[in-house]
């Protein structure tokens, strides 16, 4: 079956299976059947393409998103992943899930908790139902900071784009009984996720997309620790974030 994504996006991006193909050094018949025939690259080169096309290497290839084991490190690191890709998405919706008193979500855009589990919004409304406080931050697409981030993945515009996608994706919410959507323009070190006492971190890399980036999980420990400077931090930008209304 043909990858239509992949055909659009290189398409949008005046990408020939040439061009492509000399970017992340393979014939251009490789590329020719990643488009035509849905072949999926090894990883290493799908995560090469997709930072070339400006695009998540899992909406491109979702056959990539599967899990690799994780390690216990101590009391309060609970898993150590590699990279984001790494884990599949039902790790973070998991945890969304089980929160009964706290969501917190502190991205830049994210888009990829959307494209692979629409219900989302449905989730997050479901959690605020039953007494979960939630605040999502995401980054202002007009925002210095995140423009300097997409010059430094090589993203150009695309992170930019993707800031206004999740702003689309969340605005529903706004407006919703204990739900809270803002927009920040901070320099984000790291994206956190958390649901309760537990915490995931997406460290953020000069020159890498977050999908590529380093991934722990937190659970609070009785002494705070690690898990309360993230939490520490994501309060701190909150603070100068900038809520986001209700379409008229």
């Amino acid at each position: 079956m043909p990858n239509e994504r992949l055909r659009a996006v290189m398409s949008a991006g005046g990408w020939t299976y040439a061009a492509l193909a000399q970017e992340v050094e393979v014939d251009p018949k490789s590329v020719e059947r990643w488009v035509n025939l849905g072949r999926t690259p090894r990883r290493t080169t799908a995560l090469h393409a997709a930072r070339a096309l400006g695009e998540d290497v899992h909406a491109l290839w979702p056959a990539l998103r599967q899990a690799r084991p994780a390690r216990a490190i101590s009391p309060e690191l609970v898993a150590l992943y590699e990279q984001r890709a790494d884990i599949p998405a039902s790790t973070f919706t998991d945890l969304m899930a089980q929160a009964r008193e706290r969501i917190d979500i502190l991205v830049y855009a994210a888009v990829f908790l959307h494209e692979a589990y629409p219900r989302l919004n449905e989730l997050l409304t479901e959690r605020a139902a039953e007494g979960c406080t939630i605040r999502i931050a995401i980054g202002e697409a007009d925002s210095g900071n995140v423009q300097a981030r997409g010059k430094e993945e090589r993203f150009g515009h695309g992170i930019e784009s993707r800031c206004r996608l999740a702003l689309m994706h969340y605005r529903p919410l706004t407006g919703s009984p204990g739900i809270e959507v803002r927009t920040h323009g901070t320099t984000l070190y790291n994206s956190l996720y958390r649901a309760d006492d537990q915490q995931l971190v997406n460290a953020h890399v000069w020159g890498v997309n977050a999908y590529a980036a380093p991934v722990w999980h937190l659970r609070r420990h009785e002494t705070g620790g690690m898990f309360d400077t993230y939490a520490e931090s994501f309060d701190a930008v909150w603070a100068t974030a900038t809520p986001v209304r209700e379409q008229g």
